[in-house]
């Protein structure tokens, strides 16, 4: 499949939803309040994994390709957040623009080190690029969340994560060890795809109008799916018709062990 986006949209959604977080965080009362979605952090918390995390994907993709991730900084060494309102903010910025720098210097098709090795994505600056647009939008509605002001994503980065997580998250080389199966997802903005599970794995296609339906049918806002991926929404939210098993065994299934 061909990515939905431009390599220059892709980098200017990252601004945006990078943007998005920032101000969600600016404008919380408080920020040492747990963040239900993410159980284990607080809001400070969550904003220091957000910007240690970009600036760990900039180190990645500016070693380019590798067997392994470059070595992380000694956790001693690293910059920590800082608690003033301002600093965290030009803290976030220039961790997000540290990044970005790095993925306009390598340019969508350079190979770097990816988690995914064995899913229907490539290795490259590109996907990573992809991916980030999910982890910042995804961590923006966790904090809209906690302020009780949380927002479906826009239309262009929700569509445009359905596409990137079933290619990059759910397709996976490794034989799919049930009955095989397909799944179709449908989002109400016009997008389709169907998830075929058997021998081969999981791969993810886009899906032709007029297509015979598969075994398993999921309809829903492209916001609400890809929350639901993200363990955000509930499963019961989206329309379902055919056999569910199919994305029962998927969403319990893990192709490393």
């Amino acid at each position: 499949m061909q990515n939905i986006l431009e390599f220059p949209q892709v980098l200017r959604l990252i601004e945006d939803r990078s943007a998005a977080f920032r101000a969600a965080i600016a404008s919380s009362p408080d920020l040492d309040v747990q963040v239900p979605t993410c159980p284990d952090w607080t809001l400070r918390e969550l904003a220091q994994h957000l910007g240690d995390g970009r600036r760990r994907q900039a180190a990645i993709v500016a070693a380019g390709p590798g067997a392994e991730p470059p070595a992380k900084t000694d956790p001693k060494g690293a910059p920590t957040a800082p608690r003033d309102r301002e600093a965290l903010d030009a803290w976030l910025a220039e961790s997000t623009e540290l990044m970005l720098g790095a993925l306009r210097e390598a340019g969508p098709d350079r190979g770097c080190w990816t988690w995914w090795g064995r899913s229907q994505a490539p290795e490259t600056s590109g996907t990573v690029a992809r991916h980030q647009i999910q982890e910042i939008a995804v961590h923006t509605y966790d904090v809209q969340l906690v302020r009780g002001a949380a927002q479906p994503l826009p239309t262009d980065v929700a569509v445009e994560g359905v596409d990137e997580f079933l290619t990059t998250v759910a397709a996976t080389s490794v034989p799919w060890p049930f009955k095989p199966a397909t799944i179709d997802l449908h989002a109400t903005e016009g997008r389709s795809w169907r998830l075929t599970l058997d021998a081969d794995g999981v791969r993810c296609d886009g899906l032709a109008a007029g297509a015979e339906p598969g075994d398993m049918t999921i309809r829903g806002a492209a916001s609400e799916l890809v929350l639901y991926f993200y363990e955000r929404a509930p499963f019961e939210g989206l329309e379902t018709t055919g056999d569910t098993e199919p994305m029962d065994q998927l969403a319990g299934w893990d192709p490393n062990e």
